[in-house]
């Protein structure tokens, strides 16, 4: 690994920490490698909404389409994907 991927691994592991002991989010761990790995686990998120969040089904699917459609947005770069994540709205 050069150095900028272990300094990147330093930051990444340290983030994992203050969310896991800090912030009380359950790490599930590195899927850096897994098969079908998502910026988006549409499983898990729409698990979460539906049956912990209470939120109506059809609101969770308009939710995690536009969240999806910014998200994997390939005419631009991940920085404008992430800023563009942040000011979706399901109104």
């Amino acid at each position: 690994m050069s150095n900028v991927g272990e300094i990147e691994r330093a930051t990444q592991n340290r983030i994992v920490r203050l969310f896991r002991d800090h912030l009380g989010y359950q790490y599930l761990g590195n899927w850096e490698d897994r098969a079908d790995n998502s910026n988006v686990e549409e499983g898990l998120l729409r698990d979460y909404l539906i049956k912990k969040a209470g939120c109506p089904e059809e609101l969770v699917k308009r939710a995690i389409y536009k969240l999806q459609t910014e998200a994997r947005n390939y005419d631009r770069n991940l920085y404008n994907n992430n800023k563009e994540v942040y000011k979706v709205s399901i109104r």
